[in-house]
């Protein structure tokens, strides 16, 4: 039971994704006095929001701090999320209104299949080693043919 509520949480997450790609798109463009600029400033705005949000729920539920020994004894790549999560909400901004919010989900969930398949496989970023099996490349092969159909069907 716990396993399909986590299934249904992670469905929901990929929803979020969806709607936080389309609002940001949309911001961009009625933020559009320079083309370069806006998909920037939409971005940014968003990552306030996320900001102010992470401050709440600090707020609200008070979770001990960490140890300033413990922070700074992390691997370098553990400070890569905040970075990778702008990246990921500017290319929402930008190419959400290019390639449609269907595509762009669609070729997001590609890229984290193929990358997460060698994450696993290479047990990087402290993960377990999963190996690679014929079985998870036709499941990759099925989303890029997904990906596709998407796009030109």
């Amino acid at each position: 039971m716990n396993y399909f509520l986590f299934m249904l949480l992670a469905a929901g997450a990929g929803g979020c994704i969806a709607l936080q790609a389309s609002a940001n798109s949309k911001f961009r463009q009625n933020l559009a006095t320079d083309p370069w600029a806006a998909p920037l400033w939409a971005s940014y705005f968003s990552i306030c929001g996320t900001v102010i949000a992470a401050n709440l729920a600090m707020l609200i539920f008070r979770p001990p701090a960490p140890t300033w020994d413990s922070m700074r004894n992390t691997q370098w790549w553990n400070w890569i999320g905040g970075p990778l999560g702008t990246l990921i909400v500017l290319a929402g901004a930008s190419l959400v209104r290019e390639l449609g919010a269907a595509a762009f989900i669609a070729l997001v969930v590609g890229g984290q299949l193929v990358c997460s398949l060698l994450l696993d496989h290479f047990a990087l970023l402290g993960l377990e080693e999963k190996s690679i099996s014929p079985g998870k490349i036709g499941g990759a092969l099925l989303v890029i043919g997904g990906v596709l159909c998407i796009k030109f069907l």
